[in-house]
């Protein structure tokens, strides 16, 4: 399993303005490392071992706001993936794989997050009027 470069202080500070700006508060960030499959191809065709073979530990950034968790794993020198999630069942992706520039997939994790919130607040509002309409 080999390793990818971590994030520079450049890169964090970078999330922790645009964090800054989505929320207009400090937001606390954790690092980890996150066991990735970066090439598809190679997991669906490990044979005779276990799937993980093909997977790669990356450089993770962590943060948890809104009720929502966020991570952006570092998977080269200016490749990024991110997605965000409420409970290991509730995960979700921005529909983009991969990223070359780290503004466009923080700000494509938020995005997505604040659009999927929106929706879902939206959703609770109607189920909360047709609610009060039946009775």
């Amino acid at each position: 399993m080999s390793e990818k470069p971590e994030f520079t202080a450049d890169e964090l500070a970078t999330i922790r303005e645009m964090l800054v700006q989505r929320y207009r508060k400090e937001v606390e960030i954790h690092l980890a490392d996150s066991e990735v499959c970066l090439d598809a191809e190679a997991r669906q065709s490990a044979t005779g071992g276990d799937a993980g073979d093909a997977a790669v530990s990356c450089p993770t950034v962590y943060w948890h706001e809104r009720g929502a968790n966020f991570v952006v794993v570092k998977t080269g020198a200016r490749n990024f993936r991110t997605q965000f999630f409420y409970t290991p069942h509730e995960q979700f992706g921005t529909g983009i794989d991969a990223y070359q520039n780290l503004d466009e997939c923080v700000a494509a994790a938020l995005q997505t997050q604040a659009d999927h919130e929106r929706d879902r607040d939206g959703a609770d509002e109607s189920t909360s009027a047709a609610t009060e309409n039946a009775q």
